[in-house]
């Protein structure tokens, strides 16, 4: 899925379910709240790498980095950014960007 995909489907859900509503310092909120739970997740991870659940804390993980990317597009639409032009303006810093 394209980064403007992401983008379309977030906020079209965003508007079914009324999140649309929310202010940028609110979404903003949201967005650190995800970042907390996915480092939760992280870890368990790291304190538990030969855990029998890996495979469904690593699941678990995923979603929290779908929140986060979620949070990050409805940001974005909030602020009518189209992040594709970013993420290829960053993608051509970082070709000749020192290390």
């Amino acid at each position: 899925m394209k980064i403007s995909e992401m983008q379309e489907h977030v906020n079209a859900l965003s508007i079914k379910q009324g999140f649309d509503k929310s202010t940028i310092e609110q979404r903003a909120l949201f967005l650190v709240t995800e970042v907390g739970e996915m480092v939760r997740e992280l870890l368990h991870v790291s304190y538990h790498p030969d855990h029998e659940n890996i495979k469904e804390i690593k699941d678990r993980l995923g979603l929290e980095m779908y929140d986060i990317v979620w949070n990050i597009c409805e940001l974005a639409n909030k602020l009518d950014i189209d992040l594709e032009e970013p993420f290829t303006k960053k993608m051509e810093i970082n070709k000749t960007r020192s290390w």
